[in-house]
């Protein structure tokens, strides 16, 4: 399944994250990644995996046409203004062993950093090295100061999502915007017990698939991309998230568990200190 983004690209809407994973295990998860079928592989300069990381999708042998890798530039970076942006594009390019980046994110809302970074990232558009460019971790009032002077619209805002934390109003009004949004997080990165919650567990029962399968089928199921971590024992169980659905009051109760509650309280937009 593929989401169509606002410049007609599209993007696979489940895919592998690689946040936590180093050295030889990032390169055997993402290399097993692409093996099990995903086309889909989302890495970030902060992470310091990308050139593992390209290494596995080099092993995989899959062709590159067939792959959507995303990176993200660096909150450090940003702050080291615009050429520190760019090289550390082309370092990124260099790491990952590939000729375009599919999708680059701006990580964080760096304050007074944004603007000079997405000049950047609309240069590196027009010379052919980013096929799309968007946001992680962007509230309302940052993408409408991003969109008083983007000449590229983003395609894409990844922000955190999971049962317990479902941004409801952040996401309508990106999709009003015509920008896409992709869940990061979605069991809660296990510094939160998302899984373990008793309608999950019971809702696993009633449709025979696992907690973590009802929670990214919630979803999907609500128009998002999402980006669990690449494990290699639970490629087969992600994947098969796309052959059933839930009933619409499942969908209702799941929702219902917002308590607005992060993993990590200092993934705020407004207060993050990295």
């Amino acid at each position: 399944m593929k989401i169509r983004l606002n410049n007609n690209i599209e993007i696979p809407q489940i895919g592998v994250g690689t946040w936590t994973l180093r050295g030889e295990t990032a390169r055997q998860n993402v290399r097993l990644a692409i093996e099990a079928g995903f086309r889909h592989v989302d890495t970030a300069q902060a992470y310091e995996n990308e050139e593992e990381v390209g290494q596995g999708i080099l092993d995989s042998q899959v062709p590159r046409q067939e792959l959507f890798i995303t990176t993200k530039v660096s909150t450090s970076i940003m702050r080291g203004g615009q050429q520190a942006v760019r090289q550390s594009i082309d370092d990124s390019l260099s790491k990952l062993k590939i000729e375009y980046i599919d999708l680059l994110l701006i990580h964080w809302p760096v304050k007074d950093c944004v603007k000079d970074t997405w000049q950047v990232m609309e240069e590196c558009v027009r010379k052919g090295k980013v096929k799309s460019i968007g946001v992680s971790n962007f509230n309302r009032h940052h993408l409408d100061d991003l969109l008083s002077y983007a000449e590229i619209r983003p395609v894409i805002n990844q922000i955190e999502v999971h049962p317990l934390m479902t941004q409801e109003e952040n996401i309508t009004y990106n999709h009003q915007l015509g920008i896409q949004v992709e869940a990061w997080g979605p069991f809660g990165q296990g510094d939160i017990d998302v899984i373990g919650h008793p309608l999950l567990q019971s809702l696993a029962q009633k449709y025979q698939k696992t907690a973590s399968q009802i929670v990214l089928r919630w979803i999907v199921q609500r128009g998002l991309i999402t980006i669990p971590r690449a494990k290699p024992n639970h490629f087969s169980e992600n994947l098969d998230i796309m052959t059933f659905a839930l009933a619409e009051e499942d969908m209702q109760a799941i929702s219902s568990l917002n308590r607005n509650l992060r993993s990590n309280v200092l993934n705020d937009p407004e207060t993050f200190p990295w």
